[in-house]
């Protein structure tokens, strides 16, 4: 039976500082920091941390991901690219087709007993600690050891098991079942998704990832890449199979590199450079500029011209840049600002939910399966290859007016983000809709061939993709995830504006003087 309801979120407003998030309990942690007198990048860095306890399913410092930071007062928009990188030690062989080598952009041979995508030959070298650890002290005013505070508390205490948490373990219960350590830490004595007991706040307290962030603050971010930390991880890792050795960890550096901008209209459209979702977007943004019927924003001619733009723009980023994986990956990304305007738009992520599946023993951490994200089939762009970067989603994005921070937004959802962004920036740039309005207005997804399109969009909107693609009407659910989970703050005349996904029940913009307690 199909769900009736409709669901809407307030947008958030405030003359002080905001933190959008995926989980409440990491926008509250930020709006403190905020609260304290830390700014943007202190408040997104702590935040960030809370989300690796609070929901380990989609990101956490097994990870990698991009962040961008721009500064209230001008200056260039900086980007750091801290993804997940593949061992020195990897090699094509290791990971055989057993459906030929003629799979096309969305159709991929299968790797035999699907090596790249669970177990411990699905993980590549995790770049969160450095990347979140660098960022915190390039452009942070506190020590990583404060910014770690609220997460270590939170691990202490334990994630809140609910009934969404019970749902999103439930989802992967077979994958979790596949290894002791991953079981025992989110399944029962029976193998079954934990449920909150008797109705009442449940917690799952995750002693070994506290002791890990302990030791963490004590020690610094280097010891997770050449410390004592690094030589629990690289025993875990061997004991699994995995070839990811001490040379791997201790040569990982995150990198800061050009953002890319892109004059949108008159709104300076900021993306991180390289292998990420943000030189899609700019591609699809300069496509609408000379086909979007404005006037027509959110009807169907203006959907129509969505779809073609996001389509062409796949056609030649999966021809020429490389396939960013199969199937949904799972992604938290938060967007921050501060009452001086600095702005943050951070994204994080395992890659698919629960990434390869693997808790490591002596840390207690789920690990990345980011050789997913590489094209397995030889001689194509982002092909396997030893000590390389994949091809991504993640699409942080900063927009600017007169120079000056004017929105942070991003999105989780895999292929989805960018099409996703791309429809919201028009919204409000081009459709002049506030940032509620956009994010409750229904959405298409162009990025896979055959367009879907939110039942509650308008009865002609599928008619008219209808024309040139093939449709699916389907309905902005919690599971499966049909549309990308957005956040946004933004800078307005009179405040500051923070906004999250209508639908995902944990997400929350806080804003730091409308705390509780």
């Amino acid at each position: 039976m199909m769900q009736t309801w409709n669901i809407k979120k307030p947008a958030v407003a405030s003359d002080k500082g905001i933190v959008a998030a995926q989980h409440f309990e990491a926008a509250e942690a930020g709006a403190r920091v905020l609260a304290a007198g830390g700014n943007a990048m202190d408040a997104a860095v702590t935040a960030a941390f809370v989300l690796s306890i609070v929901e380990p399913w989609l990101s956490g410092i097994g990870g990698g991901g991009f962040l961008l930071w721009s500064d209230a007062d001008g200056g260039p928009v900086e980007a750091l690219d801290f993804n997940v990188r593949s061992s020195r030690n990897m090699a094509p062989e290791q990971y055989p087709l057993i459906g030929g080598n003629d799979g096309d952009w969305f159709d991929w041979p299968a790797v035999k007993d699907d090596r790249n995508i669970i177990g411990y030959s699905s993980i590549c070298v995790p770049g969160s600690v450095a990347g979140l650890a660098e960022a915190l002290e390039k452009h942070g005013t506190l020590g990583l050891a404060e910014a770690l505070q609220p997460a270590i508390e939170i691990a202490e205490r334990g994630m809140l098991v609910d009934w969404f948490t019970s749902l999103c373990l439930a989802i992967d219960q077979r994958g979790l079942s596949m290894f002791p350590e991953t079981a025992r830490l989110f399944l029962d004595e029976d193998g079954h998704a934990l449920k909150a007991k008797n109705g009442a706040e449940t917690y799952l307290p995750m002693p070994a990832k506290a002791k890990l962030l302990k030791r963490l603050a004590k020690a610094g971010a280097r010891d997770f890449y050449e410390g004592e930390i690094a030589a629990g991880l690289v025993r875990d890792l061997n004991a699994g199979g995995s070839v990811i050795d001490a040379a791997d960890l201790a040569d990982y550096r995150p990198e800061w590199i050009a953002a890319r901008a892109h004059d949108y209209r008159g709104h300076e459209v900021n993306v991180a450079s390289g292998l990420g979702g943000g030189p899609s977007l700019l591609d699809t943004l300069k496509r609408l500029e000379t086909t979007l019927p404005v006037s027509a924003i959110p009807g169907a001619p203006a959907a129509k011209a969505y779809a073609r733009a996001i389509r062409a723009t796949y056609a030649d980023r999966l021809t020429h840049m490389g396939h960013a994986g199969e199937g949904q990956d799972c992604t938290s990304h938060l967007s921050v600002v501060d009452a001086a305007g600095n702005m943050v738009s951070l994204t994080n992520t395992l890659l698919s939910r629960f990434g390869s599946k693997v808790v490591l023993p002596e840390s207690g951490m789920l690990m990345n399966n980011g050789m997913m994200w590489f094209d397995p089939r030889p001689g194509v762009p982002n092909r396997i290859a030893p000590d390389v970067k994949p091809l991504a989603n993640m699409a942080p994005v900063i927009v600017r007016k007169a120079g000056r921070p004017w929105m942070a937004i991003g999105a989780a959802g895999g292929r989805q983000i960018f099409p996703a962004l791309a429809q919201i920036l028009s919204y409000v740039i081009d459709g002049g809709m506030d940032l509620s309005a956009a994010f409750h207005t229904p959405r298409i997804d162009a990025s896979a061939p055959t367009i879907a399109v939110d039942r509650a969009a308008d009865a002609d909107v599928a008619a008219a993709i209808a024309e040139d693609f093939s449709v699916n009407l389907v309905t902005n659910t919690l599971h499966p995830v049909n549309f990308s989970i957005p956040s946004a703050v933004m800078a307005g005349e009179d405040g500051h504006v923070g906004m999250v996904h209508p639908v995902n029940p944990w997400a929350k913009a806080v804003a730091e003087d409308d705390l509780d307690g």
